[in-house]
């Protein structure tokens, strides 16, 4: 056994514990924190706490709110402060990349998620554990989410008892439903609801699943057809509109289960406000656009938009947007390694979590005089930056935007200027 006091908090969230000059990774701790750790297991070259025990509560801490807290993957940081996990959040981004920026709260720390993807199995229906990939938690309930949340997982399980569809066995890798996903407009109380299933629906089925979900505007079953544990299948509508609708500002997007959509609508109206208060000039190029998402608020605003998205679908949903918004903004198919930075003012980059990588040097050989990078990944943006862009640009602006609230993670706005 080890005791001692947590004093740091890791780039991913957990508290650290030094011992005999090493350190020990400590989930659900923080700094302050006096713990007992009994058992340990190592993990990417780290030694992660697996049994601990909480002797002496930090000054940070909280009560925790969710009942499966400390068991659940979903927030590590629930048992922290609101304001302080806004201030470490900070601190953990300017110590990746060296740029201290100021970050702005979510408006709603609750009910704010517009979707969740329980996972459906043998072992329960819920979330995953933290550190289990064979453990699920099996929800009562996630206030994060939404408090309809015992009402969804009610119904699925009424659903599963009338027809006799198995949970999938995650050890096993067979069973008929994986997962149900759920999705709602925060601003327009539409409500998706989208089974993720290993086989084609009977009319019964369909019949019995109407029923159940009667509640939903938008309901899917979707065909999976390989054994990965992820909520994607091919879409089929079962009944009601194919697409609900959010309302952010005076923008309206259409969502489909098989578009991303950022998970906070309260917090991506500020996330939206970032990026349009970097914006200069005229013209505009959204690459990596998915649905448009920065697209068509910019063009709301007057901003003539192109934007370039590989995903087809995408690109389909992003024209969509467009066109109910009544918005100058075009967007095509694309690769953006193979995109032609022409004559715009400003470059938007929202790219995957890798980052941009060769995207970075046709920036940098381009002309374009000032880029918006948002990024989930600090590490990602540091790479790109130091590597490519830093021969070009410069930091002009940040701001980080808490889209995860009771997470470690943040969404960073970097305003970059080309130097003279």
């Amino acid at each position: 056994m080890i005791q001692g006091k947590i004093e740091g908090i890791s780039d991913d969230g957990l508290g650290t514990l030094e011992k005999d000059g090493r350190l020990i990774y400590v989930p659900f701790a923080y700094p302050g924190d006096m713990v007992v750790v009994k058992g340990t297991k190592r993990r990417f070259g780290r030694r992660i706490a697996t049994d601990f025990e909480l002797i002496g509560e930090s000054p940070l801490r909280q009560g925790a709110r969710c009942p499966h807290f400390g068991t659940c993957g979903g927030c590590l940081w629930q048992g922290l402060k609101y304001r302080e996990g806004l201030r470490l959040k900070a601190e953990i981004f300017e110590r990746t990349t060296g740029i201290s920026a100021p970050v702005k709260g979510s408006p709603k720390v609750w009910g704010f998620r517009n979707v969740s993807n329980f996972i459906v199995t043998s072992e329960g229906i819920g979330l995953k554990e933290y550190g289990n990939p064979l453990g699920v938690v099996d929800l009562r309930e996630c206030p994060v989410f939404s408090k309809k949340t015992p009402e969804y997982l009610r119904a699925l399980r009424n659903f599963l008892k009338e027809t006799g569809l198995r949970p999938w066995n995650l050890r096993r890798k067979t069973g008929d439903v994986h997962y149900l996903q759920v999705r709602e407009g925060k601003f327009t109380g539409e409500v998706m609801v989208n089974l993720i299933a290993h086989v084609k629906p009977s009319g019964e089925m369909l019949e019995a699943f109407k029923n159940y979900f009667s509640l939903a505007d938008s309901l899917y079953w979707s065909l999976k057809r390989d054994e990965r544990d992820d909520p994607r299948g091919e879409a089929g509508l079962a009944a009601g509109e194919p697409y609900i609708r959010e309302r952010v500002g005076n923008v309206t997007y259409l969502i489909h289960p098989n578009s991303f959509f950022q998970t906070n609508s309260h917090a991506l109206t500020l996330l939206l406000r970032a990026v349009e208060d970097f914006t200069d000039g005229e013209r505009v190029l959204d690459l990596y656009s998915g649905v448009s998402t920065f697209g068509v608020w910019l063009a709301k605003r007057g901003f003539k938009v192109e934007g370039v998205e590989l995903n087809p679908f995408a690109v389909e949903m992003a024209n969509k947007n467009a066109l109910i918004n009544g918005v100058n903004a075009v967007f095509k198919i694309g690769r953006a390694e193979e995109t032609a930075i022409g004559d715009y003012d400003t470059v938007i980059v929202d790219p995957p979590r890798k980052g941009l990588r060769e995207v970075a040097e046709l920036l940098v050989k381009s002309g374009v005089e000032r880029v918006i990078y948002v990024s989930c990944n600090p590490r990602a943006f540091k790479f790109d930056y130091e590597r490519h862009l830093k021969n070009a640009y410069r930091v002009e602006n940040a701001v980080l935007i808490d889209m995860f609230p009771h997470t470690p993670h943040v969404e960073a706005v970097v305003e970059l200027v080309r130097k003279e």
